[in-house]
């Protein structure tokens, strides 16, 4: 499962390296964290995330900081995350994550994306049960031998761990990552980014040009400036 879990990752890294909103993207994970738990990232499990989440992809220091005290500010903008569900071109399902401080625009703009694209909105609960959340912690490799952790994390949630060249992913249930985080700050292991996936439960295989139509329309999703994150079921 493991290498399926990092060509989905490689495919969507490969988009987002192209995005010049990925700080805003950050930005709005940082506001949310804050508003939900306050500014310290020691009691704030969130905001901690986002914080390694924006040094892994480079965000100025003095940008984080910034996007804190912003956090703060009774002027900043309120984010909801709302979720939206629907098909891309060929019956590829799709879960769009956003967070956005205008509801009707946001859904006015995924609609259309989807409709100029061959795609169709769905309801919710249309494709939401063909995906699981999982979380993944990435973190630099330690010396102890790898199947060593895995068996010490399995009782904090770990269901996969594997080396990936000079990091080691760490795969569990999205429940269980407040637990397997723990786990892994206080083994003093070097966490280099975090976060969560909606991992279809079967892919669905297609062409070459039928690949190009769907990366079509996801690029076109994530180029709008509510969507945090799209996952689909395509191979």
């Amino acid at each position: 499962m493991g290498r399926a879990f990092e060509y989905r990752k490689a495919t969507k890294l490969k988009r987002w390296a192209n995005m010049s909103e990925t700080f805003t993207r950050i930005g709005k994970e940082i506001t949310m964290a804050v508003k939900e738990a306050g500014d310290n990232p020691r009691n704030n499990l969130r905001l901690r995330m986002a914080i390694q989440n924006a040094k892994a992809a480079n965000m100025p220091k003095e940008n984080v900081e910034r996007a804190i005290k912003k956090a703060t500010s009774k002027d900043q903008a309120d984010y909801k995350e709302v979720i939206y569900e629907g098909y891309a071109p060929h019956g590829i399902a799709a879960l769009i994550e956003t967070a956005t401080d205008n509801h009707v625009r946001t859904v006015a703009n995924i609609r259309s994306i989807f409709n100029k694209y061959g795609g169709s909105l769905g309801t919710q609960g249309s494709v939401d049960f063909m995906f699981e959340r999982k979380c993944f912690i990435k973190i630099e490799k330690p010396d102890m031998d790898i199947d060593e952790l895995e068996l010490e994390l399995i009782d904090y949630g770990a269901e996969e761990v594997f080396a990936d060249g000079d990091e080691v992913m760490i795969y569990g249930a999205f429940s269980d990552f407040g637990a397997l985080t723990a786990a892994v700050e206080e083994r003093g292991l070097k966490v280099i980014t975090t976060g969560f996936e909606r991992v279809p439960m079967d892919l669905k295989e297609l062409s070459d040009e039928e690949k190009a139509e769907v990366e079509t329309v996801l690029e076109k999703l994530e180029e709008d400036d509510d969507v945090q994150y799209v996952f689909t079921n395509m191979k």
